[in-house]
């Protein structure tokens, strides 16, 4: 597919974008220099309304095409970063110790800062566009807060496209596939409370640490004996604290994780099978399983009328390899595109996709 040449004379200065971003980055609602060059850039292209402090700290631009009446359509980009300490070495690397720009958001919101420009000065379609820039996509519920604030009614916007950069896609790639395509993501934490005493006297103890290794691996028989094979369900143990002293048995045990899936249902059995199994366990230690949060999947909306496709790619390099299979495009990772709306994506039209990423090797990104 040929690309307009606007969108290639864009390239360009959506790079100085993107580098400038990289090395301010903020975290979760505290994207206040970030939303700051942002609402100004998209002033100085021209949209007709620039809107701060949506959902606290986000921000959206509204341009009206010339071609008469339409829907409101929204394009989002997330806008914050990640508590991680950069070591790239690039010149446009992080200015803020601790913080890095290390999953892309950069370069989302600086695609959607070319759609501006490119949009304002062509307006070559009827109704109007919604440029939705998003604080707290990474954990914080950014996208309800939106949502929450008045996103959808005050702009009247009938539906969201989105999309994530996708390290291996092809370069130039862009991939789509019919429902889920990324994960509703649920934490879990767990306390298990026994009696504390020497090690070299267990017997007078009740051993949270020997319960907390026990339930580890009973949760993963969730996944394994409490869940079709055809469907989706992770569950991942990622914290295990307890103890201070090689020599003596600590009085709690903390274990903590996520949960990924793709259906309601499996949501609530993981919730249910969760609790049950940590309750088994704790017959020789208190334990108590926190209720998990509950932000929705991301879904790409597709009418019933629509033909049925397994997956789509688009590519400018018609050469580019044979599209994946559906199976390499849904991801357990998890994107509130739209999302973190009380109901969840699946009553929303929203259509999330895949981007192929610039290699560093090309100096475009």
């Amino acid at each position: 597919m040929p690309l307009l040449n606007n969108a290639l004379e864009i390239q360009q200065e959506a790079t100085q974008w993107r580098r400038h971003l990289h090395q301010i980055p903020e975290l979760q609602y505290d994207v206040f220099e970030t939303a700051k060059f942002i609402s100004e850039k998209l002033k100085s292209l021209g949209c007709d309304d620039v809107v701060t402090g949506i959902g606290r700290s986000g921000v959206v631009a509204i341009i009206h095409g010339k071609n008469g009446a339409g829907p409101t359509i929204g394009l989002r980009a997330d806008m914050d970063a990640l508590p991680i300490v950069e070591a790239t070495g690039l010149p446009y690397a992080s200015k803020t110790v601790g913080k890095m720009h290390a999953c892309g958001h950069d370069g989302h919101s600086s695609m959607l800062l070319g759609a501006a420009k490119h949009l304002s000065e062509t307006r070559n379609f009827s109704g109007s566009v919604a440029l939705i820039f998003q604080p707290a996509e990474e954990g914080g519920a950014g996208a309800k807060a939106m949502i929450d604030d008045g996103l959808m009614e005050r702009f009247n916007i009938s539906r969201v496209f989105g999309m994530h950069n996708l390290p291996g896609l092809a370069l130039g790639a862009f991939a789509a596939c019919d429902g889920p395509i990324m994960a509703a993501a649920d934490k879990f934490e767990i306390a298990i409370t026994g009696r504390g005493g020497h090690a070299a006297l267990p017997h007078q103890t009740l051993d949270p640490i020997l319960a907390g290794s026990q339930l580890v691996t009973a949760l993963q028989s969730i996944v394994s004996r409490n869940t079709d094979p055809l469907a989706s369900l992770v569950i991942s143990v990622t914290q295990f604290h307890a103890g201070d002293a090689f020599n003596i048995i600590p009085q709690t045990a903390k274990i903590a994780g996520t949960v990924r899936t793709l259906q309601a249902d499996m949501r609530d059995t993981a919730e249910r099978r969760i609790k049950e199994t940590a309750a088994g366990v704790a017959q020789a230690a208190s334990g108590f399983a926190s209720p998990p949060k509950r932000p929705a999947p991301t879904i790409r909306y597709r009418r019933p009328s629509q033909r049925r496709r397994d997956c789509a790619i688009r590519s400018r390099d018609r050469s580019s390899p044979a599209p994946p299979l559906k199976s390499s495009l849904i991801r357990s990772g998890s994107e509130p595109l739209a999302a973190g709306h009380p109901s969840g994506t699946e009553s929303l039209p929203s259509a999330p996709g895949w981007r192929g990423p610039c290699p560093a090797t090309t100096g475009r990104g």
